[in-house]
C-alpha cells in the first residue's frame, strides 16, 4: 500500500476512534476512544469507562481489546491493528504487546501518561512482540478534544 493510502486509511480509522472518544466525553469519561481493525473492518470499537464501571483499568485500548478478543475467541490479535486518539499508558501498551497486536496507530501524545514516547519509552526492544507503532495521526483533533475536556471541567469547578 502507497504511503499516501495508509495514510488515508488510518485518519478513516482515528475518525472512527474519535467517535468512540465522543462517547467517553457525553457520558462524562475522560474522552479517548479506540477500534481494532482487521482486514480493513472494524472488529471492535471501545472507550473510556473508568469512571462508569468503578475500573482503573477500563481504557479505550482495554476495552477494545477485551471485546475484540472474545469475539475472535483467541486472546491473540495478531492481524489486527489499534488505533486510539490518545498515545497509550503503559497498562495499555503492554496489553497491546500481550495481545500481539500488528500495529498501534495513536493521535495525540500525553504528555502526562504516555508510555511510547512521551513520559517513558516501552522497552519494546526486550518484548516478545513488537508491534509497529505510528503516532501523530490527527492529533490535532484528538487533542483538541481533551483540551475541551478539561476546559470545560475546570470551569465547573
Amino acid at each position: 500500500m502507497k504511503e499516501s493510502e495508509n495514510m488515508k486509511t488510518d485518519e478513516m480509522f482515528m475518525r472512527q476512534a474519535l467517535a468512540e472518544a465522543k462517547k467517553a466525553q457525553n457520558k462524562g469519561e475522560i474522552p479517548v476512544g479506540a477500534v481494532i481493525v482487521r482486514d480493513g473492518r472494524i472488529l471492535s470499537r471501545g472507550h473510556n469507562q473508568p469512571l462508569r464501571l468503578n475500573d482503573p483499568t477500563a481504557h479505550a485500548e482495554v476495552m477494545a481489546i477485551r471485546k475484540a478478543t472474545r469475539k475472535r475467541k483467541n486472546y491473540r490479535l495478531v492481524d489486527s491493528d489499534l488505533y486510539v486518539t490518545l498515545e497509550p499508558c503503559a497498562m495499555c501498551l503492554g496489553a497491546v504487546v500481550l495481545a500481539r497486536i500488528r500495529s498501534l496507530v495513536f493521535g495525540a501524545e500525553d504528555p502526562k501518561a504516555g508510555a511510547v514516547r512521551s513520559i517513558m519509552r516501552f522497552p519494546f526492544a526486550k518484548t516478545n512482540h513488537r508491534p509497529e507503532v505510528r503516532g501523530g495521526i490527527l492529533a490535532e483533533e484528538c487533542g483538541q478534544i481533551l483540551k475541551d475536556f478539561f476546559k470545560a471541567k475546570r470551569k465547573k469547578t
